[in-house]
This record gives structure tokens, sequence and C-alpha cells, in this order.
């Protein structure tokens, strides 16, 4: 099942004397969390803050309604902050992360070959790769080329592949 309310970034300190924060972002880009007029304090949606932000660097810096002194915003300091899935709309293709980690990861020529779930997402720059763990806890990696990965079905709960030859084998 789908979490609605998504880790997207921690609050690491603040900013400034007005009781502005930096936010390190654990989504694509401190861009991406700027975006955002509200963001969440829990993993339920129940609290949240109105933010004005931008980018910075490698982090977000944000505006929190309501906490205009550096003392207010350093109470804030460790909170993970949530993104709505439904105020984002993703490209074609695209997922998020959370919704990869833990799907079954089967041969697209034998779909009753299974090699482990998904694990890991790791951002290389060129490509993304999969990290792939198998039952006896042995982890493989495998590139996020069209060559590779065939499909990606979050709802079925799979990623269909077409491994290179050493991925899951010793051949050269």
């Amino acid at each position: 099942m789908k979490k609605r309310f998504l880790e997207t970034g921690k609050i690491v300190g603040t900013h400034g004397v007005r009781g502005e924060v930096r936010i390190e972002p654990w989504c694509d880009s401190p861009a991406f969390l700027a975006s955002f007029k509200k963001l969440y304090l829990d993993e339920r949606g129940e609290t949240f803050i109105e933010v004005t932000s931008r980018p910075h660097k490698n982090i977000a810096l944000a505006r929190i309604k309501g906490i205009d002194t550096i003392e207010a915003a350093e109470r804030l300091r460790g909170k993970i902050v949530y993104i709505d899935r439904g105020d984002v709309h993703l490209e074609e293709g695209a997922h998020f992360v959370q919704d990869l980690i833990g799907l079954e990861v089967l041969d697209a020529d034998d779909p009753q070959k299974r090699y482990g779930k998904l694990t890991d997402v790791i951002r290389t720059g060129a490509n993304d790769v999969y990290e792939i763990t198998d039952d006896g806890g042995k982890t493989y990696l495998a590139p996020v080329i069209d060559e590779v990965v065939i499909k990606i079905d979050v709802d079925g709960g799979f990623v269909l592949l077409r491994p290179m030859k050493g991925i899951f084998d010793d051949e050269d």
C-alpha cells in the first residue's frame, strides 16, 4: 500500500536570526522541496507547517508561518518533514523511491524466476542503480536503463528485469 505522506527531508538547523530553518532534502533536489507551500511534521499528516522556501546550495531554506525567532526555529531541529503524495504530479514513468523499496524483482522473460527484493535505489549521476537482495541476503546491483529494467509495476508489487550478463551470475 502506498503511503500518502512521504518523508522528504529533515530540519537540520537554523538560518539567520529571524526563524528560518535549513532543510536537508531527501528528494531529487532542494528546488523540488522548495516548491511545496505546506510540509507535514508527522507521517499521518496531522501536523503541518506553512512554508515559503528557496533552494540554497544543497539544502532548502524555509520560513515557517508563525516562526520568527531563532529560538522557535531551533525547537524544530531534527524534525522529519513529509509531503502529501496528492500535492505531486510525477512525470510518466517516474516513481517515488519509497514506493519502489520492497518490490519483487522478477525475470522479464520468465516471471516465475525471482531474483529478490528491491532494497535500495542508488543515485550515480548517469543513471540510478537498483540494489536487489535475494532470500539468502546476497545483494546485486542492476543499472536502471531501458535494456535492463523492462517494467515497473508499483501497484502490482514487482519489477521485471532482463539482466545483463554478470549481474546475477559470474559470467564475464
